[in-house]
């Protein structure tokens, strides 16, 4: 099941665990150094904090849709490439504690978007190539 990924910035990891919890009654799917994720099944939403800086507002990081299957993947590649889309594909890739293969592309106002599948558990927050800092959700960079 297809379902939304919102993915935060946040200034205060701990205060933000505590507020979603208690917004969405459960705790977190997965929680790592600097990083922590809600994985809803009502609404169908993954919701991903990110340790950001202290003295910042909470902001967006990326957007995405989790699918199944890395065939889903493929199939949403192709057809964002056809609609015309400038894409840029990650594969085996680890981002957020998991490996994954992902395509990226981005809205008119340069919001990152992901299709992902996440293929199993990893044991650090990890870090592709083609993306600038350290972090590994800041929305690949598109090719031309």
């Amino acid at each position: 099941m297809p379902r939304l990924q919102l993915a935060l910035d946040v200034p205060d990891l701990d205060a933000s665990v505590e507020f979603y919890s208690k917004l969405f009654g459960v705790q977190p799917a997965k929680r790592r150094p600097g990083y922590a994720n809600f994985a809803l099944t009502e609404p169908p939403l993954k919701l991903v904090l990110i340790e950001g800086d202290a003295d910042q507002e909470t902001r967006l990081d990326h957007l995405g849709v989790e699918v199944a299957t890395t065939e889903q993947v493929t199939a949403a590649t192709d057809r964002l490439k056809a609609a015309g889309l400038a894409t840029f594909e990650e594969n085996d890739t680890s981002c957020c504690y998991a490996l994954q293969d992902k395509v990226w592309v981005h809205g008119p106002g340069k919001e990152p978007w992901e299709v992902y599948v996440v293929k199993g558990d990893a044991d650090r927050m990890g870090k592709s190539p083609a993306q600038e800092g350290d972090a590994c959700c800041v929305g690949g960079r598109p090719a031309d």
